[in-house]
């Protein structure tokens, strides 16, 4: 059995390797909605479990891990925007307020699959409009939900979070961890990023 990765987010490859675990990668042809609605949980575990159920049938004897993240502000979900418009006016409107992440996590073997997810509060710097233009210029926003990374250091958008960090980057590592062990799969969490030592999911916390 082999652990496949069913993203094309480099950030998802690079977070995943952090758990010291083997695994492949095949992109999903599932393809997003480009309106969503209803309850951010709900819509973010819907999506994931299309993921890897997608993958799961082309690879039915591995263990299929796909995710997805939705970022909700003002009753508005928000994915990845389609062009430089829609990412203006997510960041603008985003800007100096609070809003939530949600990334939920599916996990598939053949007919099997569990799903959890984590929430975060993020609340966002007031940047300016010429560095929202940077950012689009330099086409940071085309691939991520709410046309922002949390981890961008150029932007900089995140004044505060309060909740997982690597949740916000599109994938909670402690819930990964967790639900990969209940899977049978071995993981070493000693490899993970520092902050996560104070993350709310870690154990303990």
């Amino acid at each position: 059995m082999k652990l496949v990765l069913a993203s094309a987010s480099p950030r998802r490859r690079e977070l995943l390797s952090h758990l010291g675990v083997a695994f492949d990668v095949v992109v999903s042809g599932f393809e997003e909605p480009s309106v969503m609605d209803g309850r951010p949980a709900a819509v973010a575990r819907r999506l994931a479990r299309a993921k890897a159920a997608q993958v799961a049938a082309e690879r039915p004897q591995d263990l299929v891990l796909a995710a997805d993240t939705v970022v909700a502000h003002r009753g508005r979900l928000l994915g990845k925007p389609v062009d430089a418009a829609e990412a203006r006016a997510m960041l603008q409107g985003l800007r100096g307020r609070r809003h939530s992440v949600t990334t939920a996590v599916a996990l598939a073997r053949g007919g099997r699959l569990r799903v959890a997810h984590a929430v975060s509060r993020v609340l966002m710097r007031p940047y300016s409009e010429a560095e929202i233009e940077e950012a689009i210029a330099a086409g940071v926003p085309f691939d991520k939900a709410g046309g922002y990374g949390i981890q961008d250091p150029v932007l900089h958008p995140v004044a505060a979070c309060d909740g997982c960090y690597c949740n916000v980057m599109g994938l909670p590592l402690w819930t990964v961890a967790r639900m990969l062990k209940a899977a049978g799969v071995g993981v070493d969490t000693r490899a993970m990023p520092e902050r996560c030592g104070a993350c709310p999911l870690a154990p303990g916390q």
